[in-house]
C-alpha cells in the first residue's frame, strides 16, 4: 500500500472531563498530521462535567463532537468515534496526548507493512523520560514473576515479565505483543475484520484485549520510534479506585480468553502481587493496593459502569423476519449480532401482518406450519460465539383488521415477551421495531429508548391491511426516539413527521464472509451449470421480481444459464421449463457467497412498485463485496451505485445492459467493487445505532 492508496484518516480522541489538557492535544495535530493526507477529528465525549466541550471548540471548530450523554467508558467512546468515521483508519488518543510533528505519517507507514494492523509511537513524559509502553502477552508465570520480581526485574526474563524493559527494543520498529493504549493507530482493515473495542471493561484492558484479538486474526501491532508522542499521565497512579479497576480487568480479560479455571489462576497471581505491594508500601503508601484486594476478592463478572447497570443498556429487537426460517442475512438480524457483541440481546421474531388466508396468500399452510415450528423453539441462544444473543418465537394472533383483535393480540405477545424478558434479567432495554404491527405491542412498555428501524415501507406489502399498517407506522414515526432509514427516498417523504429524529443508517455487509471463492471452493452444482452464468440469489417473492423479466432472460438469452437460488413464494414451472434456468431452491447463508462466486453477472430484476421505489436491497452491496458485475433495475437508492452498476429502465435495456457486461466485465474491476464496500460493515452499522440509542433522553 503505498501513500495515494491509503484509506481516509480519522482521529479519534475520547474526553472526560478533559479541559485541561484537550487543547494541548487538538493544538499538536496540525504539525503531527504533516503529510499523512487530510484527517477528519472527532471528539467523543462521556458526559464531562467541566468545559472539555467548550475548549474542544475553541482549538478545534471543525471536529466533530459526539456527546454519549452519560459517562459509557473508554471503549463506548472510543467505538462511537470509529462509528463517526465509516472507512476510515483510526488513530485513537487520550487527550492527554501531544504528538511529534510529522508523527502522524510515520505511524501510517508503518502501518503499511505487510500484516500490520495496529501502530504505535514512541512515549515519553513531558521530561523526555522513555514510557515503557511495550508489553508482552500476559500469562499466569508472567503476572507471578512481576509479584515476586518486581515489573522491572521480571521485564529482563521475557518467560516471567510482561513489561519490555530493554531500552534496545524502544530505538527499533519491530512487531509486538500490545501496547499501551494512550496513542495507537489501527487500519480499516484491520476493523473491519477484528470489530470493536469490548465495552465490558469499561475502562484499562480494552485496548489489550482488542490488540491481542487482532494478533489471533493474523494482524500484527507495528512499533515505530520514529513517530513520537508526550504522555502526560493519567489518574490511575493516585485513584485506588482505578488502579483496582485495572487489577481486576486483568483478570477479566484472561477469564474471558482462556476460559475459567485460568482465569482464577490469574485473579490468583495478580492477587499474590497486590498483596506483595500492600505490605511493602505499609499503610501509608498501600492504599491502592488495599482497594486492588478488596476488589479481586468479591469482583463481579464485569465491572458496574457509574449510574449502574442503565448505562449499558440490554436491546429487544421486535423482528420483521424470523430468525428460524428467513435468511439470516436481513438487516435487523445483522444489527443485533453485531450488538449482541457486547450487549445482551432479545430477538423477538416477526409477529406478522396479517394471518395467511386462501385466496389472498400463498402457500397458506406452509406458512401457518412454519411459524407454528418456529413457536415451538421457544426461547434460545442459537449462536455459540454471542452468548448474549437470544431469539424468541411468540404465539400471535394476527388479526390486525379488528381493533378488539388487535388489543387481544398485543396482550397476549406483550405477556411472552416480557415473561422473557424478566427471566432473562432485561429490565429497562432499548426497544428496536422493524415491523410496524410491534407498535401495539411496545406503547405502553417500560423502555429506556425506542428506534424504528424503518426498513421498508410495510403498508405497500400487497397482503397488508393498508389502512390498519399505516396507521401503525405513523404510531411508530411520532412517538419513536429515533427513526433509522435505509431509503433517502422514504426518509425526505416523511420528514414532516420524523423532523430531527430521522437518520440514514445505511446498509452493511459482512465482507468477511462475502469474498470470492475460488472455483475448487464453489458449490459442486453450481460449477455444473454451463457458463456464462447470470445469477440472483435471495429470495424470489412474487411482490419484489419480476418474474415476466426473468422469463425474457431465459427466452432471449439462450446461451446463457439463468441460475436462481433462494426459496420461491410462486410456482416456478414457467421458468424451469426453459432448458437454462436453473433453481436451485433455498441455500443456507453459509452457502451463498460459494453460489455467487460462480456467477458471472449479478442480477436485480425489481418490480417497479412504491416497496421497491422505497427499499435499499441489501444484495447489492454482497454482490459488490464479492466483486461482481451488477444489473438493475431502477429504483431510486441504486442511483448511488451508478458508477458500478448498469442501470436499466425497462426490460429492453434491462437484458442489454447483461449482453454488455458478459462483452466488457462490468463498469469497474472485481477488486474495485469490493473495495467500494469495505467500510460498510455490520459493525459500525450497530455502533453507530447505539450511539443514537444511547444518548437519547428518556422516553415520553
Amino acid at each position: 500500500m503505498t501513500d495515494r492508496t491509503w484509506p481516509p484518516l480519522a482521529v479519534v480522541i475520547v474526553t472526560y472531563s478533559s479541559g485541561q489538557v484537550v487543547e494541548g492535544c487538538l493544538r499538536s495535530l496540525d504539525a503531527a498530521l504533516a503529510g499523512a493526507g487530510p484527517a477528519r477529528i472527532v471528539v467523543v465525549d462521556n458526559a464531562s462535567s467541566d468545559d472539555t466541550l467548550e475548549r474542544v471548540r475553541k482549538a478545534a471548530p471543525e471536529a466533530r463532537v459526539v456527546q454519549m450523554g452519560r459517562n459509557a467508558g473508554f471503549a463506548a467512546g472510543v467505538n462511537a468515534g470509529i462509528a463517526a468515521a465509516d472507512g476510515c483508519d483510526v488513530l485513537v488518543l487520550n487527550p492527554d496526548i501531544r504528538l511529534a510533528p510529522g508523527s502522524v505519517l510515520r505511524l501510517r507507514r508503518a502501518l503499511a507493512v505487510r500484516g500490520a494492523g495496529v501502530a504505535v509511537p514512541r512515549l515519553t513524559a513531558e521530561t523526555g523520560e522513555l514510557h515503557l509502553s511495550l508489553r508482552r502477552r500476559p500469562t499466569v508465570p508472567r503476572a507471578l514473576g512481576e509479584a515476586l520480581l518486581g515489573g522491572h526485574r521480571a521485564g529482563r526474563i521475557p518467560p516471567l515479565g510482561g513489561l519490555v524493559v530493554d531500552p534496545a527494543s524502544y530505538g527499533r520498529p519491530h512487531a509486538v505483543d500490545w501496547a499501551t493504549g494512550a496513542a495507537w493507530l489501527v487500519s480499516r482493515a484491520c476493523l473491519d475484520a477484528v470489530g470493536r473495542l469490548d465495552e465490558r471493561y469499561f475502562l484499562y484492558s480494552e485496548e489489550t484485549e482488542f490488540m491481542l484479538r487482532a494478533g489471533d486474526r493474523g494482524f500484527t501491532v507495528r512499533y515505530e520510534p520514529g513517530a513520537e508522542a508526550v504522555h502526560l499521565g493519567g489518574e490511575q497512579t493516585t485513584s485506588s479506585r482505578l488502579w483496582a479497576l485495572s487489577s481486576a480487568n486483568r483478570v477479566r480479560m484472561h477469564r474471558e480468553r482462556h476460559g475459567g479455571p485460568r482465569g482464577q489462576l490469574m485473579r490468583l497471581a495478580v492477587g499474590v502481587n497486590e498483596l506483595v505491594r500492600a505490605v511493602a508500601k505499609g499503610r501509608a503508601g498501600g492504599a491502592r493496593h488495599r482497594a486492588a484486594l478488596r476488589e479481586l476478592a468479591v469482583m463481579r463478572s464485569w465491572p458496574l459502569p457509574p449510574g449502574g447497570m442503565e448505562a449499558s443498556p440490554d436491546y429487544v429487537c421486535f423482528s420483521a423476519q424470523d430468525w428460524w426460517y428467513h435468511n439470516r442475512a436481513h438487516s435487523d438480524f445483522q444489527l443485533m449480532r453485531s450488538v449482541a457483541a457486547r450487549r445482551r440481546v432479545l430477538v423477538v421474531n416477526s409477529i406478522g401482518m396479517r394471518m395467511p388466508t386462501p385466496g389472498r396468500s400463498t402457500q397458506v399452510l406452509r406458512r401457518v406450519g412454519r411459524k407454528l415450528r418456529s413457536v415451538a423453539m421457544l426461547v434460545r441462544r442459537p449462536l455459540r460465539d454471542l452468548p448474549g444473543f437470544y431469539v424468541m418465537s411468540p404465539l400471535p394472533l394476527p388479526f390486525y383488521g379488528s381493533p378488539l383483535a388487535r388489543r387481544v393480540n398485543a396482550g397476549l405477545v406483550r405477556a411472552q415477551v416480557r415473561a422473557v424478558s424478566w427471566a432473562l434479567g432485561l429490565r429497562r432495554p432499548v426497544i428496536v421495531v422493524t415491523i410496524p404491527t410491534a407498535w401495539d405491542v411496545v406503547r405502553p412498555m417500560r423502555r429506556r429508548a425506542l428506534v424504528f428501524n424503518r426498513s421498508d415501507r410495510h403498508s405497500s406489502f400487497p397482503e397488508s391491511d393498508r389502512p390498519t399498517i399505516e396507521a401503525l407506522e405513523r404510531g411508530l414515526l411520532e412517538r419513536s426516539d429515533h427513526v433509522l432509514y435505509v431509503s433517502t427516498a422514504l426518509m425526505g417523504e416523511e420528514r414532516d413527521v420524523t423532523g430531527d429524529r430521522a437518520y440514514f443508517l445505511d446498509h452493511g455487509v459482512d465482507t468477511e464472509h462475502f469474498r470470492r471463492r475460488p472455483e475448487s471452493e464453489q458449490p459442486a452444482e453450481i460449477r455444473r451449470i454451463p457458463g456464462p452464468r447470470v445469477g440472483f440469489f435471495g429470495a424470489l417473492d412474487d411482490y419484489l421480481v419480476d418474474f415476466d423479466l426473468l422469463e425474457r432472460i431465459a427466452v432471449e438469452l439462450p446461451d446463457v444459464s439463468l441460475v436462481l437460488v433462494g426459496a420461491a413464494t410462486v410456482p416456478m414451472e414457467r421458468l424451469t421449463r426453459h432448458p437454462n434456468v436453473h433453481w436451485l431452491g433455498f441455500r443456507p447463508y453459509e452457502q451463498i457467497p460459494g453460489y455467487g462466486s460462480g456467477f458471472d453477472v449479478a442480477i436485480m430484476p425489481w418490480l417497479d412498485n412504491s416497496w421497491i421505489q422505497h427499499s435499499n436491497p441489501i444484495k447489492l452491496k454482497e454482490y459488490l463485496a464479492l466483486g461482481l458485475p451488477v444489473v438493475s433495475t431502477r429504483f431510486q437508492e441504486i442511483m448511488n451505485y451508478a458508477d458500478r452498476v448498469r442501470i436499466a429502465a425497462d426490460g429492453d435495456l434491462f437484458l442489454d445492459a447483461i449482453r454488455a457486461t458478459l462483452r466488457d466485465g462490468g463498469l469497474q474491476p472485481a477488486e474495485a467493487m469490493r473495495g467500494s464496500v469495505l467500510g460498510a460493515s455490520w459493525s459500525s452499522r450497530a455502533a453507530q445505532l447505539m450511539a443514537l440509542a444511547e444518548t437519547s433522553p428518556d422516553p415520553r
